[in-house]
């Protein structure tokens, strides 16, 4: 049906993570959505971000996208430190002597330089959990890449349009708090290990991977059953926009061919491009209002749209 709001609200989540403090070194967008779930989640979290123009933090999102950032940053304490000097080093290895996890999101070569790698912090810090952000797992992790590489390497990039939205990284965002709700179910174990650290790798093309699974298995492809082959889930023109139609199951099939008068024979196979045509036809002949109307009188899922 229409909704005609920018934005849908996150629902609340529930506080299992209180009393676990997270500190992040993790910039632009996976790491910080991350830390803003589990700070849903209930976890104490504080953000480390390099010396930036002015005195400010240096996270670009604050820069190119300052709504985006003040939202994933909400209730999130932000630190400066410049962790090239002993002094930022220093500071920082005190918020780690009382966390419980750390996100990072740099190159495996650059968390090595920093002092940062796994062997070390395990050292210093034996208790701590790191979740390390990376592109590409193994030696991939030190080649560049983006979310649009990502979706790009998993066919999931159509023609010369950008994704509507950044699946990789909130993918890996999810995967990534995931991953630290692993971590600490697992420190709890029994056994010789317990209360120990432990390190698991987010790779942002594993996310991609994971998202693309439908497409691997022929569900979103033209032939796809959800990819366009089924007359009742497609998106149709309307006479004032478009409408995202969402018949697939048979009773709904069977509902949206009787309001568009056509026979009880095409809801038996809505692959048949003459079905296809009819519905389009139906369409173009009527208003989102009138469209939203009938869904609900008759319900249909359909949620309308603009051109």
């Amino acid at each position: 049906m229409t909704d005609t709001r920018r934005e849908a609200p996150i629902r609340p989540l529930r506080p299992v993570l209180k009393g676990i403090r997270v500190v992040s070194l993790a910039l632009n967008l996976p790491g910080p959505a991350a830390l803003m779930r589990l700070r849903a989640m209930g976890a104490t979290c504080i953000k480390i971000e390099p010396p930036g123009p002015g005195g400010q933090g240096g996270d670009p999102m604050n820069h190119y996208a300052p709504q985006a950032y003040q939202d994933m940053h909400q209730g999130i304490r932000t630190r400066v430190l410049d962790l090239k000097t002993a002094i930022g080093q220093k500071q920082l290895h005190q918020e780690l002597a009382k966390a419980d996890v750390l996100l990072t999101s740099f190159r495996p070569s650059a968390l090595r330089k920093l002092g940062l790698d796994w062997t070390s912090l395990q050292s210093q810090h034996p208790s701590l959990c790191l979740v390390t952000i990376v592109g590409a797992p193994g030696a991939l992790a030190e080649e560049p890449g983006h979310d649009l590489t990502y979706l790009a390497s998993c066919d999931l990039v159509g023609g010369l349009n950008l994704p509507p939205t950044l699946y990789a990284d909130m993918g890996g965002s999810l995967m990534t708090s995931e991953a630290v709700l692993q971590c600490l179910l697992q420190r709890q174990q029994p056994g010789a290990r317990q209360g120990r650290g432990l390190h698991h790798e987010v790779a942002l093309s594993d996310a991609a991977s994971y998202l693309a699974l439908p497409r691997h298995w022929g569900l979103t492809t033209p032939r796809g059953m959800v990819g366009g082959a089924h007359a009742g889930y497609r998106v149709y023109a309307c006479r004032n926009g478009r409408v995202a139609v969402a018949a697939l199951e048979p009773h709904f099939a069977a509902r949206l061919c009787q309001v568009a008068g056509l026979p009880d024979a095409a809801a038996k196979d809505m692959t048949r491009k003459s079905v296809r045509d009819q519905l389009q036809a139906f369409f173009a002949q009527h208003t989102r209002r009138q469209l939203d109307s009938l869904a609900q009188k008759h319900d249909i899922p359909l949620h309308t749209l603009a051109p």
